[in-house]
Parts: C-alpha cells; structure tokens; sequence
C-alpha cells in the first residue's frame, strides 16, 4: 500500500471499475457521457482510454433501453456496469430495475444470474432542484432482489464497487455528488482517503463504526456520515461522547452493530438525506425496538428531508437538508439537554 496516495471518491471508483475490467473481460461499462466525458461526475474518467469504445460504451438518453440491455447482458454471461446519471431518472426505466434485474434470479428458479451494477448520482446542495438533487436509498432498499451501496469515502468507494461488480445479483450503487471531489462541487475533506494501489473488496452488509463513544449512537451513511462527524466533534467539547455508525450499505443492512451499539449508549440518532417518511431511519429505529426497546433511555430521534419536493433555491434547500447542527440538536433533546 501506498502511504501517500490520497484520492478521491471520483478516482477510486474508476480505479475499481479499471481493475476489474483488466482482470475480467466481460466486465463492460455504458451509460450517457461515460466515455470521452468520463461521466459527468467523474466516475469512469479514463477508461475510455484504456479500454476503448467496445468495452466503455456511450448511449442515446434511453435509460429504459440501456437499463435493460445490462440486464440482458448480464444474463448472458457478462458484467455490465451501467450509469444511470442521476438517480432522480429512475422512474424512466423503473421496469427494467424492479421487474426484470432484481426478479429474473427467483424468476429463473436461481439458474440465471444478473451480476449488474446500476451506478447512479444522489444527493443535492448544489441547487440542482427537485429532479436531479433526490437522495432515493429507501427505494430501492425496499425493493426486494436489489443490493444497496451507499459509501461516504473513497477507500469505501474503491472497496464497495470491487465488491459489487463481482457480486452476482444487481447491485445499487449510490455515490453522493459532493463527495466526488470534483473541482465544481465542495466535497468533505475527510472523502479522500489513503487507497491502496491493489484491489480490494469490502463485504456487502458490514457498517464501520467511525467513532467510538458511549453516550448517544448516531447512524448516517453517505453524505450525513461527515455531517455526523462534525456533529460529534462539536458534541464533544459539550462533554458528549457520541458513537457514529457509517452503514455503508442498506441491503444487507447490519442491524446487529446498530443494534450492539445502542445497548451501550441507550440513545438513537438516525440521519439520512432521503425523505423522512417510509424510509431508511424508521427501519433502523423499527429494528432496535424490535430487538429489545428497553435498551431505550429516551425516545430515538430521526433526522431527514420533509416530504417536499427538493428546492431550488439554496436557502430553502439548505433549510430542508440535514446537516451537523441539526444533528447535535437532536443529540441534545435525546440526553434532556438544551442544545
């Protein structure tokens, strides 16, 4: 492992996506702008070089035709990694996610395969409005058949994509805009991580604790992970020891370190940028209570988007995203205290 080899979100995915398609031919990738482009942002930057235009394939806007071309591909043998540009575009080939990729498997009595990664944007606080800023984890965790990844850094990032290509049932795999590290949009310094040069895999279903503590346990993924974070920092100068849990993936979920950890510290924050109703932090709560409620010293506090349409104007997109003092706050009322 290099020791000084710091790299982005945008660059580690890419170098996933190159390694495994050197290791494995049929390892392809297609999607709008993802070749001479590199993808708008920067997944698949420099491959179009490397691999050429048979293996790194542009496409008409036709999510419903390129969707379902990776499913088919994938069940005929090969690996396609497809970008779907922002995740908000999913209702466009919706059939072809739910009805054809994440049901041929039991379709098909398990004798097919679709070993297919659906690549997709999520996330706003750019002032992309309502139908290029949506989050969406819940969606597709609800949807039975697909895997969710969902990684906050770029070591998970590498590690998470190596991982998905391989796995042989579609896979969701969610990278937030402002943890790219692209030059256009501000990203956490803390998304760059050490990476090692060779590949890796991190396991599908394992949350990472990014901070040890023992009075509250926060749970965040993605882009919430670093406003946790920053809510821990602050939280501790109170003399509040938070817990901060990075799920990393929602299908497999890890209740069980969720779960262990809130037995230690009795409290329950959950933060997640995707809508608040129907969604991924009432399951986390739901799947504490289920376990054992008694394990609660207060009530569990859950932090998300209103079920509103995403604006477009900054400071009202800015009110409706969680963020770090939202977080503390809600540490705050959990312990009985004025924040």
């Amino acid at each position: 492992m290099s020791s000084n080899r710091i790299m982005t979100v945008q660059r580690a995915i890419s170098e996933a996506i190159a390694q495994e398609m050197r290791n494995d031919p049929n390892v392809f990738v297609m999607g709008e702008d993802i070749g001479a482009y590199g993808g708008i942002f920067g997944a698949t930057s420099g491959l179009l070089g490397e691999f050429g235009d048979t293996r790194v394939r542009d496409t008409p806007i036709s999510e419903t035709a390129f969707i379902s071309a990776g499913v088919g591909a994938a069940m005929a043998g090969m690996r396609p990694i497809v970008e779907l540009m922002f995740v908000d575009f999913f209702g466009v080939c919706m059939d072809a996610i739910y009805n054809l990729a994440a049901k041929n498997i039991y379709f098909s009595g398990g004798n097919c395969k679709v070993p297919m990664v659906i690549m997709t944007a999520t996330g706003g606080g750019y002032s992309d409005a309502g139908q290029h800023s949506q989050t969406l984890h819940a969606t597709f965790a609800h949807l039975p058949g697909l895997k969710v990844v969902a990684p906050s850094n770029a070591y998970d990032a590498k590690g998470l994509m190596t991982a998905a290509i391989r796995d042989d049932g579609p896979v969701m795999f969610m990278f937030h805009k402002g943890l790219q590290g692209l030059a256009w949009m501000a990203s956490p310094e803390a998304a760059a991580t050490e990476l090692p040069e060779e590949s890796y895999t991190l396991p599908l279903g394992e949350a990472k604790i990014v901070r040890p503590g023992k009075d509250v346990t926060i749970v965040a993924l993605s882009m919430m992970v670093h406003h946790a974070m920053d809510a821990a920092n602050a939280l501790a100068r109170d003399g509040i020891d938070a817990e901060v849990i990075d799920l990393r993936t929602l299908v497999p979920l890890d209740r069980k370190t969720v779960i262990k950890s809130v037995a230690k510290t009795g409290r329950l924050v959950v933060v997640d940028e995707d809508y608040k109703s129907f969604g991924l932090t009432a399951e986390i709560i739901t799947s504490v209570v289920e376990e054992n409620p008694s394990y609660f010293k207060s009530p569990p506090r859950r932090l998300a988007v209103p079920d509103v349409p995403i604006p477009y104007s900054r400071p009202m997109e800015q009110f409706v995203l969680p963020n770090a003092l939202d977080i503390a706050a809600a540490v705050h009322a959990s312990l009985g205290k004025a924040a």
